[in-house]
């Protein structure tokens, strides 16, 4: 059990039939009435952030995350198959469950799948990976306006704006965090 006076950013709790990652906290001392913790949680299952106050005495029982390296092999169009390094175990999940990260991954790749208590709720990639690009415009010699993109589909089927130097079969790193072109293999 922890109490909501001991709350911190990343710690995971069961509250509200859910499991609630703590965003941001503040520990509140008005200068009439009681002390209270006002907190911004994320259902970790579901993606939906509240904003909500807590008594610092308030107790919940703390939800213990399993993280698992995991192996992307393949999909058949509506479920995605990992497959654990360790044990060989394959597990489908949903599309709903690999969300947007799928596009960072390519089959063969490992990356990190989120437990609770026995079920996959989510899937993440390495901050950064190494994608081909399949196909953009070409760019023009002696085009160097600045800051100047344009869209390009990576090997994964994510478009992604990329510089105007960029061609068709060039190799960039990617960062996954917030899906952007970082720079040129």
């Amino acid at each position: 059990m922890i109490t909501a006076g001991d709350f911190r950013k990343g710690v995971t709790v069961e509250w509200d039939n859910g499991v609630w990652i703590i965003v941001d906290f503040q520990h509140v001392k008005p200068g009439k009435g009681a002390a209270f913790v006002r907190t911004k949680i994320k259902n970790i299952m579901t993606g939906a952030v509240v904003e909500r106050s807590f008594n610092p005495t308030d107790k919940m029982p703390r939800a213990h995350i399993e993280t698992k390296e995991m192996q992307y092999l393949y999909n058949d169009g509506e479920l995605y198959y990992f497959m654990d390094t360790e044990t060989y175990e394959q597990i489908p999940l949903n599309k709903s469950e690999v969300e947007d990260m799928i596009h960072f991954v390519k089959e063969n790749e490992n990356v990190s799948v989120k437990f609770f208590k026995g079920k996959a709720f989510s899937v993440e990639a390495p901050n950064f990976v190494e994608m081909e690009i399949v196909d953009t415009e070409p760019g023009f010699k002696g085009d160097t306006a600045s800051n100047t993109t344009k869209p390009a589909t990576t090997e994964t089927g994510y478009v992604v704006n990329v510089p105007l130097f960029i061609n068709i079969g060039d190799h960039i790193r990617i960062d996954t965090r917030t899906g952007e072109y970082m720079e040129r293999m």
